[in-house]
């Protein structure tokens, strides 16, 4: 699986569509974030190649969904234990191609990846449907729930091929077809797992995955009339475009987007467990996950104890190459994003923002091979004003803000105070105090003393312009279904 079948000093990827892999006539570059040199050449595909895989989802759809649940299991398991043959292969190839650590993408992508076929194919096994006796009219109402057909799939470039999978598997599961546009920065593993749907036996148009850049593929795939529903994470602002685009077809939509997640800590907060999970939930994946924490709001009894320790902990998180098993963090993804999240740190301290540590401060020690990689250490900033930019926009990268607050009130408040509302994590050993906050947060999910604690079976999404809809064991069946009622009369 490590080379395309072309003699070129870079990985050529090729578009699969109806089961073949199909070549592209043109091609983005796609660079290694560790040393910020062009490795790849994706597949710059539009409406030609989306009309193609269109056509071959639709193909594929009769096949496919007269299949039973436990027949399409099967092949999903088959992939699932594939993708764990391959573990190591694919965590290398995630690593190179999207920055972040061999070994977050040996313990966290890849394994979820394979859990996410497993974990569909098991849940798809076990839905119940809706049934009402009218005995006075001797009627019998029951639902039955169908799938819709070909879905568009369009997943980020954070967690590539765990996003990918999350989407793909549910999607099958339930029986449709469906037509996939990974990110054209980070489309290796997806192309790698093409290979493996083919050995585990995935039939010819089920999966059809066509690689490109959102402006040309995707909305050739948003806007394509036969695509009944699309399922995407990524920007609110794309969202909004999405939203536009498919309104004319009345499109089921599924949006994952931004967060700008806050964590509120209250002072009876066992402190070391706090500050440990709370570094963890600010900085990894070089803060670039939708969930991880960016503002951090501590009552002020114990702010500057916890300011300390947090910062002290925060220059422990190691920032450098990706395969060195001592380092935290990798690359972030692209030149233009390390830029954007730098900006971000100087617009801060241009409002007069301490910088503890990180950006400007602490200087990272890179081999000279990876001296032009996209690197930034973990950042933290405390004193800007909740109205700032820097506290009311998503930045995705290894940087958070800590600001005191007095009253059970006021952190609802701050923590409520923006356009997102995605995740948010609580910090106190009241139980009764973290069950009132849970509720009065505005957003989809709330951990306590702890954070990415993930039951799949549960509903996973935002409120506000974090997202619509929902993800997740009955959600996502609800989404790739649509629910019929049925009458009988006897």
């Amino acid at each position: 699986m490590s080379a395309a079948a072309v003699q070129c000093p870079y990985l050529v990827l090729e578009n699969f569509i109806g089961g073949k892999f199909v070549p592209c006539r043109s091609h983005i570059d796609s660079y290694d974030p560790s040393t910020g040199e062009v490795y790849c050449k994706v597949p710059d595909s539009g409406k030609e190649e989306v009309e193609a895989a269109v056509a071959a989802a639709k193909e594929a759809f009769p096949g496919w969904s007269a299949r039973s649940p436990e027949q399409r299991a099967q092949i999903l398991n088959k992939l699932a234990d594939l993708i764990d043959a391959n573990l190591e292969e694919l965590a290398q190839a995630e690593s190179r191609d999207q920055g972040k650590t061999v070994t977050f993408a040996r313990t966290v992508d890849i394994p979820r990846s394979a859990y996410n076929f497993r974990f569909f194919a098991s849940s798809a096994l076990h839905h119940t449907t809706d049934c009402s006796q009218m005995d006075h009219m001797g009627c019998l109402n029951y639902t039955i729930r169908c799938p819709v057909g070909v879905a568009g799939l369009i997943s980020p470039w954070n967690l590539p091929l765990y996003l990918l999978t999350w989407k793909v598997a549910p999607a099958i599961a339930a029986g449709n077809t469906v037509v996939a546009k990974p990110s054209e920065m980070t489309s290796v593993t997806a192309w790698m797992m093409c290979k493996l749907m083919q050995q585990a036996g995935v039939p010819p148009g089920v999966v059809n995955i066509v690689f490109g850049t959102g402006p040309k593929a995707g909305d050739a795939l948003v806007g394509h009339p036969e695509i009944p529903l699309v399922s995407f994470t990524g920007s609110t602002a794309t969202a909004q475009y999405i939203t536009e685009r498919s309104a004319p077809y009345c499109k089921k939509l599924s949006l994952e987007l931004g967060g700008k997640n806050p964590a509120i800590i209250f002072a009876d907060a066992n402190l070391d467990q706090c500050i440990e999970t709370t570094v963890r939930s600010s900085f990894s994946n070089q803060g670039e996950i939708c969930l991880c924490t960016s503002r951090i709001y501590v009552e002020r009894s114990i702010y500057s104890e916890f300011l300390d320790k947090f910062v002290a902990a925060a220059k422990k998180w190691k920032t450098g190459v990706p395969s060195d098993p001592g380092n935290n963090n990798g690359a972030l993804i692209s030149k233009e994003h390390l830029q954007k999240v730098r900006s971000f740190v100087a617009l801060a301290k241009s409002e007069g923002g301490i910088i503890h540590c990180g950006e400007g401060v602490d200087q990272l020690d890179l081999p000279e091979r990876n001296a032009s990689g996209y690197f930034m250490p973990a950042t933290v900033i405390s004193g800007v004003s909740d109205s700032s930019r820097v506290m009311q926009e998503e930045i995705f990268g290894p940087v958070t803000c800590v600001s005191p607050f007095d009253t059970e009130d006021e952190a609802i408040s701050k923590g409520n105070g923006v356009r997102y509302g995605l995740a948010a994590t609580v910090w106190s050993q009241d139980v009764g105090k973290v069950h009132r906050v849970a509720k009065r947060l505005q957003t989809g999910l709330v951990w306590t003393n702890c954070w990415l604690v993930r039951d799949l079976n549960l509903p996973f999404g935002g409120m506000k312009n974090s997202g619509v809809g929902r993800e997740g064991g009955k959600d996502s069946y609800h989404f790739f279904t649509e629910v019929k009622s049925v009458t009988i009369k006897h």
